[in-house]
């Protein structure tokens, strides 16, 4: 009779709980965080794109369309979706192997494959990703962003760049004689506007003075607005001669590009799939790591993972019909929208329609704007992705820990983020395993009532395959004239069947020397799969005991090897 399959997840988006009781105050508080995440995702959306080697509109759609989606289908109060850093790397690698179509259809079956696993239930599972490889590949991922961008910020001369990491550094290299130093200057300016421009997520709600009255109200305004807008005004007045949106693609369209379906074929697909593996592990990882944070930031109700991954999915599967990158949810503009009093998914859905609005009125106002301001813009991203701090902390942690981070981060920066994360889950995997067989031992025990002839060892811990070579050595540690071993088991809390085995293999040893096995206080787990396996049977049901003072006086023992001299006290 086969199993029954467990139950798959309701398709209920967040949105139809928040708008129970939805009122004027919380309708003006979302209207005003959305049009300030508008605000802040517009320059992102553009750098993002650039920096991923696609055309900057690809980002704005993304952001509208996905970011519509993902907060108007999802399971978080306050997630903004749309294009994020943690892709650029990514989708750039794909764009150079496989061409954008290919990465159209990527995101595509990414898509499908994030809402597959919402609906299976799968979203908890995203959380058992050790937090050294998260660490790892995101400060991995800040370094080759950063790097990505010295093109632009420098203003050199060169070809498109590869995405290697050491061919990226010799293009540099090769090109620095090319220096434009009013793109520096351009860049060196946005950068610094973006870090010392007030920052409304730090600004104090108590009553202050008139400077700090000055700074929250400039903080109003985000600082990476304020450098692409003072960069492209200088640019406009003064004729710089730094390449621009407008010199490398053309401008903006004034308008979202009609759906299309890319051309498609099962051939194809399958040479994507890990692209497409990629995509949707980055996405989910991304965005339920985004929604974990959210949470611990407002009194809101905690998000549901699979409904998010079900509405990552279809945001994924619907942006690339509009010529979209992946998009997940966005850690700055989740804080953002969250600081700026947003408090359901309405928030999201009006900073998808500003964008839309920007589109649609100001898209030619992009062509004069610095490609070097938004390196600058980018730069600074990439700082603030990475975990530092988390560097000059692993002194602090144990071998394990350091090893999978920073293994993590060599082979992301030296290779690319798919084998950076299944190194570092092979590597979690052998240390817990390792770590789990330490953990299991086979201790003597030394009791006063303890007959002549029987040994006690006492099982502590999980007897599963990697810790089988303990009850291996057994034997050895077994003296002559032995006529019973007892194995005291109510520490045992696991058995597996490798540790099964070893436990047929040990009686099948002490047999063969005249020596009977006893099994002892065995708990639930490891009794059940030694009466399911017969191994009970095999070893006599006499020989199973609920404590060991029973062994003393009830178990029968066989007569002592012949070769075996007789015990002299």
């Amino acid at each position: 009779m086969s199993l029954p399959l467990p139950p798959l997840h309701r398709f209920r988006p967040r949105l139809l709980d928040s708008l129970n009781g939805y009122d004027r105050g919380r309708l003006v508080g979302d209207i005003g965080a959305g049009l300030t995440v508008g605000v802040v995702a517009l320059p992102l959306a553009m750098a993002f794109a650039i920096a991923s080697g696609v055309k900057p509109e690809a980002g704005i759609f993304t952001a509208i369309v996905a970011g519509f989606l993902i907060s108007a289908l999802g399971g978080s109060n306050v997630q903004i979706g749309g294009p994020a850093g943690a892709f650029i790397v990514i989708v750039y690698g794909i764009v150079e192997r496989y061409g954008l179509a290919n990465l159209l259809i990527s995101t595509m079956l990414a898509g499908v494959l994030l809402f597959v696993m919402g609906w299976f239930k799968l979203g908890a599972l995203v959380r058992y990703v050790p937090v050294s490889i998260v660490i790892g590949f995101t400060n991995g991922i800040a370094v080759l962003i950063g790097l990505s961008q010295l093109k632009d910020f420098l203003g050199l001369e060169t070809p498109r760049m590869p995405a290697d990491f050491f061919s990226q550094i010799g293009v540099l290299a090769a090109h620095l004689h090319t220096v434009n130093p009013t793109a520096v200057a351009i860049g060196a300016a946005s950068l610094a506007v973006v870090v010392l421009w007030p920052k409304s997520y730090t600004m104090p709600t108590a009553p202050v003075g008139g400077l700090a009255k000055l700074r929250r109200l400039s903080a109003h305004v985000p600082g990476t607005v304020v450098a692409l807008a003072g960069a492209t005004l200088a640019v406009t007045l003064l004729n710089l001669p730094v390449e621009t949106i407008g010199t490398r693609f053309g401008g903006i369209p004034q308008a979202l590009p009609s759906l299309a379906l890319p051309e498609f074929s099962w051939a194809t697909a399958k040479l994507l799939l890990v692209p497409t593996l990629t995509i949707a592990l980055l996405g989910a990882v991304e965005s339920l790591l985004c929604a974990r944070v959210a949470d611990n930031m407002a009194e809101i109700p905690k998000h549901d993972p699979n409904q998010e991954l079900m509405a990552q999915g279809v945001a994924n599967f619907a942006a690339p019909l509009f010529g979209g990158i992946p998009a997940t949810g966005t850690i700055a503009r989740t804080v953002t929208n969250v600081r700026a009093g947003g408090r359901t998914p309405v928030a999201g859905m009006v900073h998808a329609a500003t964008l839309l609005v920007v589109v649609l009125a100001a898209a030619p106002l992009a062509m004069n704007v610095p490609l070097a301001a938004l390196a600058g813009i980018l730069l600074f991203v990439a700082w603030n992705m990475g975990e530092w701090h988390e560097f000059a902390r692993l002194k602090k942690f144990n071998l394990t820990y350091r090893t999978i981070l920073l293994g993590t981060f060599a082979t992301t920066v030296i290779f690319d983020l798919t084998v950076a994360v299944e190194l570092g889950l092979v590597l979690a995997c052998v240390f817990f395993i390792w770590r789990m067989g330490t953990l299991f031992s086979v201790r003597p025990v030394d009791r006063a009532d303890l007959p002549p002839g029987d040994v006690v060892f006492e099982l502590y811990g999980s007897l599963f395959f990697g810790a089988v070579g303990k009850i291996e050595a057994l034997p050895a540690r077994i003296p002559e004239g032995t006529r019973a071993v007892v194995l005291e088991m109510h520490r045992l809390v696991l058995l597996d069947t490798s540790g099964l085995d070893a436990l047929q293999q040990l009686h099948r040893t002490l047999k063969r020397r005249g020596i009977a096995l006893v099994l002892a206080h065995v708990d639930e787990q490891p009794l059940s799969l030694i009466r399911r396996s017969g191994f009970e049977a095999v070893l006599g049901a006499e020989n199973v005991v609920p404590t060991v003072a029973a062994v003393f006086d009830d178990v029968p023992r066989p007569p002592a090897p012949a070769e075996a001299p007789a015990r002299r006290d």
